[in-house]
């Protein structure tokens, strides 16, 4: 679907006016926390360094908060409405990356120290719990009839992020190839509950505190958990072939660290004489150097996962988009989506 671009706001040109219009709640909301806890979220949402000063880190893209109020203004309600909805999405996002971290053992968050690296292990975890438990409350004291059922739909959105982290936990676990192994398709499931949960989630809330009807709503949420997968199918892209400068993470990152990404299981299925190569070099008990992480890049595109991973990533695109049509939406906020949508899959960092 191509549409005129005529004055129509650039995609970061949506994120830069959501986040502003969420700005001051989230704001309000950090500092009803215990100031240690208040301390530890304004660093790991790029606010603070951890001397307690305006630091100069990433303060993120605010793709759930765009999508919660555009999600409102989709329905034909006021973005106003879909403020509680983009904090809570927003707190919650940065609980689990931030206990993601903590599992993962991932030192660098956003250029920076990870939060459990700068304020150590035990803080963090803290500083989560807070924020999760900011998120609820946040959402539950929501202005209007709709509150009640946001609430629901976050707990289920939650129940569904924990459920795909679990997954993502388990797959460290199998094996590359031969009976156990992680197959795309399962991965793909990972992906839709661990990361299109809260996506879609944030479309939803938009649309559930406008009020929306069930039908709306629905098709928000879907369209959300479709651009999720997306989403996480060009991360997996960006762990490996991703410009450090531009992604902040050293070059091969997924590979050195063995994860099990789409673009990697795609190859190893692929039936392709470099996928043995492939599965050969990540069940060595050696750690990948350089240029074995290079060499395992390269036979993951010689196998086909990287164009595999592409394509997944425009699947779910195109899918996003017929969610948007099957409903009556604002025009102008069904076009800044139809607007936002690609640009977070064609994205570089």
């Amino acid at each position: 679907m191509t549409l005129s671009t005529t004055r129509r706001a650039s995609a970061p040109q949506i994120l830069d006016r959501c986040r502003e219009l969420v700005r001051p709640a989230m704001v309000e909301a950090v500092g009803r926390l215990h100031p240690w806890h208040a301390e530890a979220a304004a660093f790991s949402l790029g606010w603070r360094g951890t001397d307690g000063e305006p630091g100069p880190g990433s303060q993120g893209k605010g793709v759930r908060q765009a999508l919660a109020v555009l999600g409102a203004r989709a329905a034909g309600g006021d973005a106003a409405e879909a403020v509680p909805g983009a904090v809570a999405v927003e707190l919650i996002h940065t609980f689990s990356l931030i206990h993601d971290d903590i599992m993962d053992g991932d030192e660098t968050r956003r250029r920076r120290p990870a939060l459990w690296k700068a304020y150590g292990t035990g803080p963090a975890v803290l500083a989560g719990d807070a924020l999760f438990a900011l998120a609820v409350s946040t959402l539950a004291e929501a202005p209007g009839p709709g509150g009640p059922a946001a609430v629901r739909h976050l707990a289920r959105a939650l129940g569904d992020l924990v459920r795909g982290q679990a997954q993502d936990l388990l797959f460290e676990s199998r094996p590359w190839s031969g009976p156990g192994a992680v197959l795309p398709h399962e991965y793909r499931s990972m992906a839709t509950h661990k990361t299109g949960s809260l996506l879609g989630c944030a479309a939803a809330l938009g649309a559930e505190l406008a009020g929306a009807p069930e039908a709306v709503v629905e098709a928000l949420e879907l369209a959300g958990r479709h651009v999720g997968v997306a989403f996480q199918a060009v991360d997996d892209l960006l762990g490996i072939w991703g410009d450090p400068q531009v992604t902040g993470k050293p070059v091969h990152s997924d590979l050195r660290r063995l994860k099990k990404t789409y673009p990697v299981l795609a190859a190893l299925s692929a039936g392709h004489p470099a996928a043995r190569r492939l599965d050969a070099l990540l069940s060595s008990a050696v750690p990948l150097d350089d240029l074995a992480a290079q060499r395992a890049a390269d036979l993951i595109e010689e196998a086909g996962g990287r164009a595999a991973a592409v394509a997944e990533a425009h699947e779910h695109l195109a899918a996003a988009r017929l969610c948007l049509d099957r409903v009556p939406l604002a025009e102008d906020a069904r076009e800044e989506l139809l607007t936002l949508v690609p640009y977070l899959v064609d994205r570089t960092g």
